[in-house]
């Protein structure tokens, strides 16, 4: 059935836009609520340092290897929360160029090209100095006016997030203006109101913080245990492979003979150690899923899996009758799920949940042996020994793709018990914290979100 709106010759007066999208009931039902909110409602210009105003970042970003100067992107949040550390560096000349836009610690960055909306909050920038692209907006919150951690919950909010997107322009390359993301409407309540949002937001922080550092240690206590933080690897311009590994391998690619990848596993090889063949009881692709909207079974794919921990919260879902008939795509809890096709393969995560689960067709399920610490293992896989070996069995060109043969070749050390579970509690510690600011995220967000209905009863 079609569906279809009025408006008056008035309002378009006013908003300066013939587009019919722009007078969708969504939007105008969202700018009736922000309307009912009267003088509370200010424009987000009215929000920041004026020293600081609301600007774009740098126009064409140049990555350099190493630099203290770092550029943030649409990918780089983590929660609502930036790090510095986690940043690509940019050269001193361009961040000169571009030094309007530099961001400090406490700035909040919104995505105004592509994906729309609140980026994050600034952490911390750990030493280095930060300018953004031109697809992100800075925010330079006032805290005479607002708490600029109340200020970042209240961006997340439906009605926000619905007027954001309302005041995208353009179609092949849509965005929003900078003078249109100004005049943004916030609602502000009491400070002792915003205080205790942002209050939540930063234990939110701290608890990603503590997740951050207790996978920094079992990083270090990994590389630190076999020596990989004092590895350098031989850069020669050419090399040569026996044709006996050539016959063994049935590799004819030169990247697979990559001097650094038998570097590698000769030093794995001094501590004990195994191929992945000898210690598992299960390694096998998962199946394509029936996804299911208000499913019972929740489904792990690969976007699912992250650079640390998989996404509890984002699993999509299938039906029970469908998880029954996939068996073979069963998950278990302490199974390592890696990721097989496309950008991010030889990305591993452990699953620690006890909740039934199946795996999708580009996920390879890995179950080990009783007595091997199962996130030791996942850590492992993400660090280099993973990594390099990966690189090294890796096939396809167009689309690469790593197969349960390959993942059974891998070489992999073998920690006593008591190093193993050291990791691993670290990496376990890690994804409960991280969960936990997540819960907390979820509260400032949905406090905010209750602020706004109780401002509007009438």
């Amino acid at each position: 059935m079609a569906v279809f709106g009025l408006t008056s010759h008035a309002k378009l007066g006013r908003y300066k836009t013939l587009a019919a999208e722009y007078y969708q009931p969504l939007y105008i039902g969202a700018e009736r609520i922000i309307n009912s909110l009267g003088k509370r409602c200010v424009p987000l210009k009215a929000c920041v340092q004026p020293a600081y105003p609301i600007t774009y970042g740098v126009l064409k970003p140049r990555e350099v290897e190493c630099s203290p100067y770092r550029l943030a992107r649409i990918q780089n949040s983590e929660g609502l929360f930036i790090y510095g550390d986690d940043l690509p560096p940019i050269s001193d000349i361009q961040f000169d160029e571009y030094r309007r836009s530099e961001v400090r610690t406490g700035d909040i960055i919104v995505a105004i090209g592509g994906y729309i909306g609140p980026l994050g909050i600034i952490s911390d920038l750990d030493g280095c100095r930060l300018n953004i692209n031109r697809h992100l907006a800075r925010v330079a919150p006032d805290d005479e006016i607002a708490d600029g951690y109340y200020l970042a919950a209240y961006l997340t909010s439906p009605v926000s997030q619905i007027l954001l997107i309302r005041e995208i322009r353009g179609a092949v390359q849509a965005g929003i203006n900078i003078a249109d993301l100004k005049l943004h409407p916030v609602f502000l309540p009491s400070p002792e109101v915003q205080q205790v949002i942002g209050d939540l937001m930063r234990a939110a922080e701290s608890s990603l913080k503590a997740s951050r550092i207790a996978y920094s240690s079992a990083q270090q206590l990994l590389e630190g245990q076999l020596g990989l933080d004092k590895l350098t690897f031989q850069k020669p311009v050419g090399y040569t492979a026996r044709f006996s590994d050539l016959e063994t391998s049935l590799r004819s690619d030169a990247q697979h003979y990559q001097p650094r990848f038998k570097q590698l596993t000769d030093h794995i090889s001094s501590f004990p150690s195994a191929r992945v063949r000898d210690i598992r009881s299960l390694n096998r692709r998962g199946l394509q899923p029936i996804y299911v909207r208000n499913g019972q079974v929740d489904v792990v794919n690969s976007q699912h899996l992250g650079s640390k921990h998989i996404d509890y919260e984002g699993l999509q879902k299938t039906s029970t009758k469908a998880f029954a008939a996939a068996s073979e795509a069963h998950i278990q809890q302490n199974d390592l799920l890696i990721y097989t096709t496309g950008a991010y393969i030889g990305r591993t995560n452990v699953y620690l949940s006890d909740t039934p689960a199946m795996a999708s067709n580009h996920v390879n399920i890995v179950r080990l042996q009783s007595g091997i610490d199962a996130a030791y293992m996942a850590l492992v896989f993400q660090s280099i020994v993973g990594q390099f070996q990966t690189q090294k069995h890796a096939r396809g060109s167009a689309q690469a793709e790593l197969y349960p043969s390959d993942i059974d070749r891998f070489i992999v050390p073998l920690l006593d018990a008591d190093t193993q579970k050291a990791i691993g509690d670290l990496l376990r510690q890690s994804l409960v914290k991280q969960q936990e600011s997540r819960r907390l995220l979820e509260q400032a967000k949905a406090r905010v979100e209750q602020l706004i209905e109780e401002a509007v009863r009438p």
